[in-house]
Order: structure tokens, then sequence, then C-alpha cells
């Protein structure tokens, strides 16, 4: 009877010590799991503040005043457009747009070059 009362005993302890064990990895694992948590909030609150500032360096405005300011470009005007002629260039466009209108062709739009 001694015997059973220790092998018992010593089940009981190899219970409560596989328990306490069990239950200190189950809290490890919440906490692991909740600082994962966070550090995915705090990722993706970052990721929303780069779409932002993203957005917000790529408008319009803000890339004209860069080309101005940084690369010296200005805006096509009239006055300092330069137009160039290519008379062979003509000749070869309207004689490719008269073969495309020949019978069985579908007549193709010319695009000239004003001198």
């Amino acid at each position: 009877m001694t015997r059973l009362n220790i092998v018992l005993l010593l089940a009981v302890l190899a219970s409560a010590i596989y328990l306490v064990h069990t239950q200190y990895e189950s809290r490890r694992l919440f906490t692991e799991l909740d600082r994962a948590t966070v550090e995915a909030r705090r990722l993706e609150t970052e990721h929303q503040r780069l779409q932002v500032e993203k957005r917000a360096q790529a408008t319009p405005l803000r890339v004209e005043k860069i080309a101005r300011a940084q690369l010296n470009m200005r805006t096509a005007t009239p006055a300092i457009t330069q137009y160039v002629s290519d008379p062979q260039g003509v000749a070869a466009a309207a004689a490719a747009a008269a073969a495309a209108a020949a019978p069985g062709g579908a007549p193709a739009p010319v695009q000239g070059v004003q001198p």
C-alpha cells in the first residue's frame, strides 16, 4: 500500500509540474502574440503615413515647382517653340497616305508638319 501511495504521489507531482509548465508556455506565447499584434499595428500605421507622404510629394504643383527651381524648366510657349520643316518627310507621308487610300486599303490619317 505504501508503494502505491508513493507512485500516486509521484504521478500527482509530475502532473502538477506539467500543468505549471503548460500554463507558463501559454502565457509566454500569449505575450509574444500580443507583441506581434502591436508591431503589426505600428507597421500598418507607418505604412499609411508613408502612403500619405508619397501622395503629398507627387502633387502636380510640387512637381512643377521642383522642375522650375532645380531643373530650370519652363512651360512651352509659342515664343520659344521652334518649328522644323522636312520637305522630304512631308512628301513621303503624302505618298504613304495615297497608297493607303488606294482601293482595298483603309484611309490612314496624315500628320503633316507646318513650316
